[in-house]
């Protein structure tokens, strides 16, 4: 389809239409692309924000980065924000401290859960830290348990004793989910005291912290 084309449908009055043609701007050069992407940014349908926010992520470059930036600090649909996150991700360690400032500032959990996911294979230890302080310091259980699990990533990593210190010391919170989860990152670290730690959840006063000790025995 040509671009004009594709243009006319943007401004179509039905959202399948402006829908379909985002996807059709797939095949066109980032620097055609993203200003078609931003005339939409602001689209009254959240799911065609996400789309932008998607087509962002794939086609990259500096003004879609900005555009990026301003969705996840300004929109106000968490679906829109989270998906921000994830497109904002692909454009590597440059992206990571603008991802930590809003996972510090947005609590919804889907935001912070989705910057979570993003981090998968970004190599940054020192702000990897950080973003797990945030979290487990959060009201949101769900995200608590996923950065008490990206704990175990710094495992061997200049935040090793970083880790392992917070580790242990979660090792005794008070509610069941999380000193299950401890234990389960905790089998990853073979100091004395994550050990020593692992022993005495296996005599926790809940099952299921019990059960999350001997999960990976099962399988070795």
């Amino acid at each position: 389809m040509e671009l004009e084309q594709i243009e006319a449908r943007l401004d179509s009055p039905l959202p399948q239409e402006r829908l379909k043609a985002i996807a059709d701007l797939k095949d066109y050069a980032p620097e055609e692309v993203v200003p078609l992407l931003k005339r939409r940014m602001y689209d009254q349908e959240f799911l065609i924000r996400s789309f932008v926010a998607m087509g962002l992520g794939f086609q990259r470059t500096e003004e879609g980065f900005r555009l990026l930036v301003q969705l996840l600090e300004h929109d106000h649909d968490p679906n829109v924000r989270a998906q921000a996150a994830n497109a904002l991700a692909k454009y590597g360690e440059r992206s990571l401290p603008h991802l930590l400032n809003i996972f510090d500032q947005d609590s919804h959990w889907l935001v912070r859960q989705s910057i979570l996911a993003a981090m998968e294979g970004i190599e940054c230890p020192d702000l990897l830290i950080q973003f797990c302080y945030l979290g487990i310091e959060g009201e949101n259980l769900e995200v608590q348990l996923a950065a008490i699990g990206w704990l175990g990533q710094l495992q061997g990593t200049t935040q090793h004793e970083e880790a392992l210190d917070l580790l242990l010391f979660l090792a005794t919170a008070r509610g069941w989910e999380i000193r299950a989860q401890v234990a389960r990152v905790l089998r990853r670290f073979t100091e004395p005291e994550a050990t020593a730690a692992l022993l005495e959840l296996r005599h926790d006063s809940d099952y299921r912290v019990v059960g999350a000790t001997l999960e990976g025995l099962l399988t070795e």
